[in-house]
């Protein structure tokens, strides 16, 4: 299973262009012919993924059963919102301004693999929103040996 890992700072030239992490790019898949980028819902960021990643939250809608103004919520910012563009023969991509404006991405962007999706950040905002969350997983007492047991105990009361 090929997830999204670890976190890379690169560079905006002056046409707006950047290179996706080759471990991303890789991610995606040898006929990736680009990347899906919106602002997210919850943080001053872009969410970045695979186009496959959009049909496949498309099919998950059609199985749930939500009321109207989720799925209009859902349509209007995530769909309505959705960039898809296109890698350059160097693997680079041109973000749209009005995206990258949005979230105050200038000459800088982080990459943050988030297992199946991305995300693009501001370096400065994204040091001050890692410091956030790294203290509240502390405060939750978050382990990785806790999530693994935790998970073992589910599987084996589910059998």
């Amino acid at each position: 299973m090929a997830v999204f890992l670890s976190s890379f700072v690169n560079r905006v030239d002056k046409k707006g262009r950047v290179s996706v992490p080759a471990s991303f790019r890789s991610v995606l898949g040898p006929d990736a012919t680009g990347i899906v980028v919106f602002r997210s819902l919850q943080y001053d960021a872009l969410d970045g993924c695979s186009i496959a990643h959009l049909e496949l939250l498309s099919q998950s809608l059609e199985k749930l059963d939500l009321p109207p103004e989720a799925y209009e919520l859902i349509e209007t910012t995530i769909f309505g919102g959705s960039q898809q563009v296109a890698f350059d023969g160097e693997g680079r991509v041109s973000l749209p301004p009005s995206l990258t404006e949005a979230v105050g991405i200038t000459d800088e962007i982080v990459f943050v693999g988030r297992r199946k999706t991305f995300q693009l950040w501001n370096p400065e905002k994204f040091a001050a929103h890692d410091a956030a969350t790294r203290s509240a997983a502390r405060a939750k007492d978050l382990s990785l040996s806790k999530i693994i047991a935790a998970a073992s105990l589910k599987m084996e009361g589910s059998v």
